[in-house]
């Protein structure tokens, strides 16, 4: 973890003493003199990207506010709400349609859908199978993101590699409906070849779209650093566009799971009622939706343009810093990697011809490789989430429906979320900011951790119940249910929807705030592939997706992310204390003025070029 302890390491801000010569640079250690008294110093001020930023003092006094979100942030948010209603409303049936057999439909609904304990089906491959394929098509899904990041980042720009990624979807979501219409239902082993072919080619899809999206939302802020504003009842503040940035990414994912809602509610009751075919039909159409939005909206984003591959800069920097710390003696290579000075000493070293950037650059990328290292934890994280994609809709399966579809319990997460995300954003948040309690990133995902622990537990002990009341024992099925009501499952989605509030939420957060400005859509999309990973885990776990081992299957994931909770915080708590500097650090430039070109310098805003390289 060199990168880690090295980023910890203090970062030097331009200081300018307002007394005096504005543009007089102090050293660091006369900031250590501002406020301690009238006979100190004056108040040093520190500049970034040519914008005077508060003072250690201000940011420790100080209440921080967000700016206002424009209009246009939420056209971009209603393309996410209908991809995810799109592909939450396709994913919400896979394991009926994998799992279950046809009931003796022509489109696989169920025959006497008013029928409490009604189950629709399709191909009839079991649960093992079901969650092979799901976990299958999630290792694509957040696999393919970084290729859509890198071609974004490298040759098309994030808003043209969305529209090209919408396009390619379609094409999967077109090959879905094929093999769920009627006719291919007579024909199982066709019906699921064609299904794959529209899994994979809606994965790639997918991939251009995810880390993609985020990034071209926040973007859409124009501040960029901290700054200090009276407010009109006369309180001075700080505008910090960190809290601008998690405000926005806490509503683009109340948008998502208003999405998901819909999808996933709305297709559960179409299988149900109609067929496959609705359920995979009707997402297909509303996603073409997205692409009138776009085009029109388009003049009015702003777009960073591609800047070339920077991936591989960022990877030498990496090698480089490895490389001058090494020593045969491995303790002595691991003290020079963790001893603070594993960047500076990239820094100094005789350029060779492939730096042709400035050190803050150093400094964005050796913040984003901190971050990466931060995302390493979430497959863990994921490893509980991804129950409800398949076994928790079992698990509903052998408890009393009374009428509701067992994959519609699934919908009570993003309701919870709904419900939950204004009360955190305009009432938990705030009041936290008022108080003076500064609830971090590292804080934020600490405390996801837990809340999907909890919701583990919860799953085991209502699955050991399961298994104590059904007259099968702990072969508890759809046929051979246990007499508990299928809402106990309740407290579980519940439970994953707060941890997400806390975990999901700021890992998009913290890669977009993390990474260098031409690195956003790479550093998203290893923050998405780590749900790839988790999918990989789960197959390691695959033999306790079925009776009667149901109960480690979820114990042990809980476990798991426990464990994984106590050494995040271990490790990165010295990470967190230095929030403030990291997001403090100057924007850096790459290869020429042209290149270098961002969201500053196309508003308008003069920016220094002496240091470029």
């Amino acid at each position: 973890m060199c990168f880690l302890q090295a980023i910890e390491a203090k970062v030097d801000l331009a200081l300018v003493d307002r007394s005096g010569d504005p543009h007089r640079k102090l050293p660091a250690s006369e900031h250590a003199v501002v406020g301690a008294g009238p006979e100190a110093a004056p108040p040093v001020y520190r500049e970034v990207e040519g914008v005077v930023v508060p003072t250690d003092v201000e940011l420790a006094t100080l209440r921080r506010v967000p700016a206002p979100i424009p209009w246009k942030v939420y056209t971009i948010a209603f393309v996410e709400l209908v991809e995810r209603m799109s592909f939450y409303g396709t994913t919400a049936v896979f394991n009926n349609f994998i799992q279950d057999p046809n009931p003796g439909t022509r489109t696989g609904a169920a025959p006497n859908p008013n029928d409490p304990e009604a189950q629709p089906g399709a191909l009839n491959l079991g649960q093992r199978v079901a969650q092979a394929i799901t976990l299958t098509n999630s290792m694509m899904v957040y696999f393919f993101p970084l290729l859509g990041a890198w071609v974004a980042d490298t040759y098309l720009g994030r808003f043209k590699t969305i529209v090209y990624a919408i396009i390619i979807a379609e094409i999967g979501h077109v090959l879905l409906t094929a093999s769920a219409a009627p006719g291919m239902l007579e024909k199982p082993p066709q019906a699921l070849g064609l299904f794959i072919i529209g899994l994979v080619i809606m994965a790639v899809g997918t991939g251009g779209f995810k880390p993609n999206i985020s990034p071209l939302i926040a973007e859409q802020i124009g501040q960029s650093v901290m700054q200090v504003q009276v407010t009109k009842k006369g309180e001075r503040v700080i505008v910090d566009p960190n809290i601008t940035v998690s405000r926005i990414f806490n509503w683009f994912y109340l948008f998502i799971n208003v999405g998901s809602l819909v999808g996933s509610l709305g297709m559960s009751y179409a299988e149900r009622y109609v067929g496959f075919y609705l359920s995979f039909l009707i997402p297909t159409l509303m996603f073409l939706t997205t692409l009138p939005v776009l085009f029109f909206c388009k003049k009015y984003y702003t777009q960073r343009p591609p800047e070339g591959s920077v991936l591989g800069p960022a990877f030498k920097l990496l090698f480089l810093g490895m490389k001058k710390g090494f020593s045969p003696n491995p303790i002595a290579t691991v003290r020079r990697w963790n001893n603070g000075t594993f960047w500076q000493n990239v820094k100094v070293t005789s350029k060779p011809a492939w730096m042709t950037f400035d050190d803050a650059w150093v400094d964005e990328v050796a913040r984003g490789w901190a971050a990466c290292s931060v995302f390493l934890f979430y497959p863990l994280y994921w490893l509980t989430y991804n129950q409800m994609n398949n076994n928790l809709g079992a698990q509903a399966k052998t408890m009393m429906l009374h009428g509701v579809p067992n994959d519609v319990m699934s919908n009570l997460n993003p309701i919870a979320i709904i419900v939950f995300v204004p009360l955190m954003d305009l009432g938990f948040y705030p009041l936290l900011r008022r108080f003076g309690i500064r609830f971090t990133p590292i804080k934020k995902i600490t405390v996801g951790f837990f809340f999907s622990v909890m919701a583990m537990i919860w799953a085991a002990v209502l699955q050991h119940y399961i298994y104590k009341m059904s007259p099968c024992g702990k072969q508890a099925s759809a046929k051979c249910k246990a007499p508990i009501n299928v809402w106990a499952q309740t407290g579980i989605y519940v439970l994953v929807a707060i941890s997400e509030i806390f975990a999901s939420i700021t890992s998009l957060e913290y890669a977009y705030t993390k990474a260098p400005k031409n690195m956003r859509s790479l550093v998203q999309a290893f923050s998405l592939m780590t749900n790839a990973f988790s999918a990989a885990l789960g197959f390691a776990l695959l033999g306790l997706a079925d009776n009667p081992f149901l109960v480690w299957n979820y114990a042990i994931p809980g476990f798991i992310a426990f464990a994984a909770m106590c050494v995040f915080w271990l490790m990165y708590r010295g990470l967190d204390k230095r929030e403030d500097h990291l997001n403090l650090l100057p924007t850096g430039h790459l290869v020429t003025p042209a290149h270098a070109a961002d969201v500053e310098l196309r508003s308008g805003r003069s920016v220094d070029k002496s240091s470029w390289k």
